[in-house]
C-alpha cells in the first residue's frame, strides 16, 4: 500500500510538472503583464495599449504564416523581405491602379513568390532553409529595385483611415487580425487541411503511405505565410503612409521566436495558433515596457534570446519525456 501511494504522489507531481511546462507561454504572457503593470504606469493606460495592439498586428500575421510553415518541418525566412517587398509594391502600384486592382495584384505576387517557394522545398527537394534564404534576398533586392531605393508615399485616404481609425474603441487593423486568428483556428482544427498539415509535419512518409499528396500542403503553407507576411506589410505601409524597402527588417526573426516560445516544434508536427499569438504578445511587452522604461533597444534582444533558449529547452525536455513514455508503453 506504502509503494502505491509513493507511486500515486509521484505521478500526480509529473502531471503537475507537465502541466506547468504545457502552458509555460501562458505563465510567463501573465508574469510579464504583472511585472509590466508595477514597472511603469503608463502600461496599463488605454494609449499605451492600443498603440501595442497596432503595432503587435503585423507580427502576429506574419508568425501565424510562420506557424504553418514549422508545422510541416520547414521554414520561411523570407517573410520580412516580402513585408517590404508588398509594401513598396502598395504605394508604387496606387498611384496608377484602383486601391482593389493594387490589393489583389500584391497578394497575387505574394502568393506566386511562396508558391515557388514551396515547389523548390516540396518538389525539387530543397532545403527550406537555403531556398526561403535566397528568397529572403530576392525580395528585399526587388523592393529596392521597385523603389530606387527611396521610401514612397501611401496615395489612399482608405487605407491610412483604416490602419488608424478605431471601431468600438479598438483599432480597426486589431478587429482584421483577430478574425484572421479565428479564421486560422478553425482551419487549423476543423479542416482537412489543417489535419493534413500537421500529419506531413509529425511523420510525412506515413502520409505518402496512404496516398496523400504531400507536396500540396507543404506548397500551401509556404504561399499562406507568403500572403500574410504580405497582408502585413500592407497594414505596415499604410500605418507610416510610407512604403519603403527597409519595412520589415528581421520580422522573420521575431516570427519564429514567436512561434517557438508558443510550444511549437521546430521539427514540426506541434504547434498551436492561441499559443503562437501568445508568444507574440510575450515579445511585444519586453519591447513595449523596456521602451517605456527608456532601455535601449540592444538589451532588449538579450531578453529575447534568453527566452527563446530557454523555450526550446523546455520543449527538448518535453520531447524527450514523450519519447521516453512512449517507449515504455
Amino acid at each position: 500500500m506504502v509503494i502505491k501511494m509513493k507511486n500515486s504522489s509521484m505521478k500526480k507531481s509529473i502531471n503537475w510538472l507537465s502541466l506547468f511546462k504545457e502552458n509555460i507561454t501562458v505563465i510567463v504572457m501573465l508574469i510579464l503583464f504583472v511585472v509590466s503593470s508595477l514597472l511603469s504606469e503608463n502600461f496599463l493606460t488605454s494609449q499605451n495599449i492600443f498603440n501595442l495592439l497596432r503595432q503587435l498586428t503585423p507580427p502576429t500575421l506574419i508568425a501565424m504564416g510562420m506557424l504553418f510553415v514549422i508545422l510541416t518541418g520547414g521554414i520561411d525566412l523570407s517573410v520580412g523581405s516580402v513585408v517590404a517587398m508588398a509594401s513598396v509594391f502598395t504605394a508604387h502600384l496606387l498611384r496608377t491602379q484602383h486601391l482593389i486592382v493594387t490589393l489583389f495584384l500584391v497578394l497575387l505576387a505574394a502568393a506566386a513568390f511562396g508558391a515557388f517557394n514551396g515547389y523548390l522545398v516540396a518538389k525539387r527537394r530543397l532545403a527550406p532553409f537555403v531556398v526561403t534564404l535566397a528568397g529572403m534576398t530576392i525580395a528585399r533586392g526587388i523592393a529596392f529595385i521597385v523603389s530606387r531605393g527611396m521610401p514612397e508615399r501611401v496615395r489612399n485616404q482608405f487605407l491610412l483611415d483604416f490602419a488608424n481609425n478605431n471601431f468600438l474603441g479598438i483599432p480597426l487593423i486589431v478587429w482584421f487580425a483577430l478574425v484572421v486568428v479565428v479564421i486560422l483556428v478553425l482551419i487549423h482544427k476543423f479542416t482537412v487541411f489543417g489535419r493534413f498539415v500537421q500529419a506531413v509535419g509529425s511523420n510525412e512518409t506515413a502520409v505518402k503511405l496512404s496516398g496523400i499528396n504531400s507536396n500540396i500542403y507543404k506548397i500551401g503553407v509556404y504561399v499562406l505565410s507568403s500572403v500574410l507576411a504580405a497582408i502585413g506589410g500592407i497594414i505596415i505601409a499604410s500605418r507610416v503612409g510610407m512604403g519603403s524597402p527597409l519595412a520589415g527588417e528581421a520580422m522573420e526573426l521575431s516570427a519564429i521566436a514567436a512561434v517557438v516560445i508558443g510550444g511549437a516544434s521546430l521539427s514540426g508536427g506541434r504547434g498551436r495558433v492561441i499559443n503562437t499569438l501568445m508568444g507574440v504578445w510575450v515579445l511585444g511587452m519586453i519591447g513595449n515596457i523596456m521602451n517605456l522604461l527608456n532601455v535601449p533597444s540592444y538589451p532588449q534582444q538579450v531578453f529575447q534570446g534568453i527566452i527563446i533558449i530557454i523555450a526550446v529547452l523546455l520543449q527538448s525536455d518535453r520531447k524527450g519525456k514523450d519519447i521516453q513514455s512512449s517507449s515504455n508503453r
